[in-house]
């Protein structure tokens, strides 16, 4: 089979790399792709929101099956898109995809469905907003609608700050906003939960803990990840069955209610606090960094879970786990989240091998000249696998060391509350 992948981040390397094992594949492309998926794939410097240059490269190349790794192109409808041209492809319509691309959205389908979630306010002004602020009991959360590549997110302390975001979300932040949502903050530990939907079932697809703060201690600026483990220390018999129960079933009852079907990943972000779930948010495609820690577990071959979703064949399939533990470590570019320096050079990265318990998955890289530089903030995904996450996190930052790159920065302490307590 002729294969295409839609991004450039870990999440599409980490995709590539387990599709790169499949006995099916003939042919593997990664649009546009990083310096890591060049080792796997062939990348394709190409534009895929521009649909037309999109389909034509599809057709000439005579692709059989095209994955959609990033959140955009999913919400701004390239599944309806294609899927019209007769193009097989995996990811959830443009429909479906407002349960990422609206927190709104799916706000009001857990109040149709008493999915359980924080109490929450949707307000169209700034004036309105401030006015509910100040009736709010404080810490509180004040979220950005739409798309916000995971830093759409405020949690703040006191009426000034909440006002202060309020503010940065209208006036266009992450882009165009219309509304605000406000909520009530949930004590609890999160959980990243995710699932595999072919339209007619599902099936669970492991669990992963994130740290999405900057900082040691999670503390500092919120990220799009700085690491992750899997699986989530959290999970267990009595809280799976609640998970399904109290939100993964009555979500995709409201899908059937819509006439819709969901063909895709769904990340299911969770607040946990004494054993029961709270709905936090959905995404509707793989986490990352979670996608780089769970996927080096998987044993099963993903390209046949992958098609066995896009022929609504799942239930036949047996999703099969290496009984291990996996830990992702994120180097960043220097100034990450705020301002840092692109085209930085990653000197001796050669070197530093793959191999059956550790991966570098690229993230925000390129190659040029036969050299790897850095063009974005999150840069490397260190990830080991091992039969103790303490063993795992011990082996990843030996390996950032031995890389020894002086432009970068990570967090020592990802699972900290598990390995450290």
């Amino acid at each position: 089979m002729k294969i295409a992948i839609l991004g450039n981040g870990g999440r599409e390397h980490a995709i590539a790399t387990k599709i790169s094992k499949s006995p099916k594949l003939q042919k593997l492309y990664c649009i546009p792709g990083n310096a890591g998926t060049d080792l796997v794939a062939e990348n394709v410097e190409l534009d895929f929101y521009n649909y037309g240059n999109l389909l034509r490269f599809i057709k000439e190349n005579k692709i059989d099956l095209v994955i959609i790794g990033p959140e955009k192109p999913l919400v701004d409808g390239v599944v309806d898109y294609l899927s019209k041209e007769n193009i097989k492809v995996f990811g959830p319509n443009k429909k479906v995809s407002q349960l990422e691309g609206s927190k709104i959205f799916t706000k009001k389908i857990c109040e149709k469905y008493n999915i359980p979630t924080a109490q929450f306010g949707v307000f169209k002004t700034d004036t309105e907003a401030y006015k509910y602020l100040e009736r709010a009991n404080m810490p509180i959360v004040v979220k950005a609608d739409g798309l916000a590549s995971g830093k759409g997110v405020y949690i703040c302390e006191n009426l000034e700050s909440s006002k202060k975001a309020v503010e940065e979300i209208f006036n266009g932040k992450f882009g165009l906003a219309k509304q605000v949502l406000i909520e009530e903050f949930l004590q609890g530990d999160e959980m990243s939960y995710f699932v595999l939907s072919d339209g007619k079932i599902f099936k669970r697809f492991n669990t992963a803990q994130d740290h999405k703060r900057v900082g040691e201690g999670d503390i500092g600026k919120n990220t799009g990840g700085m690491g992750a483990y899997s699986p989530s220390g959290l999970i267990n018999a009595d809280l799976d069955k609640k998970i399904i129960t109290k939100i993964i079933n009555p979500t995709f009852e409201a899908i059937k209610d819509m006439g819709e079907k969901y063909k895709g990943f769904l990340y299911v972000g969770l607040m946990i606090k004494n054993n029961n779930p709270y709905l936090i948010e959905y995404n509707v495609r793989m986490g990352d960094p979670e996608c780089q820690t769970i996927l080096p577990l998987l044993a099963s071959d993903l390209l046949d879970l992958i098609l066995s979703c896009c022929n609504q064949t799942l239930e036949k399939q047996n999703i099969v786990w290496e009984e291990k533990k996996s830990m992702c470590v994120v180097l960043c570019s220097n100034g990450y989240p705020d301002i840092y320096k692109k085209n930085v050079e990653i000197p001796n990265i050669e070197y530093i091998k793959n191999n059956d318990s550790f991966f570098i998955y690229h993230a925000g890289t390129k190659k040029k000249d036969n050299k790897v530089y850095a063009n974005g903030g999150r840069v490397l995904n260190f990830v080991s696998i091992s039969n103790n996450l303490k063993s795992s996190r011990e082996k990843v930052i030996k390996e950032i060391e031995n890389l020894n790159w002086n432009n970068g920065f990570y967090r020592r302490d990802i699972g900290y509350k598990i390995i450290d307590k």
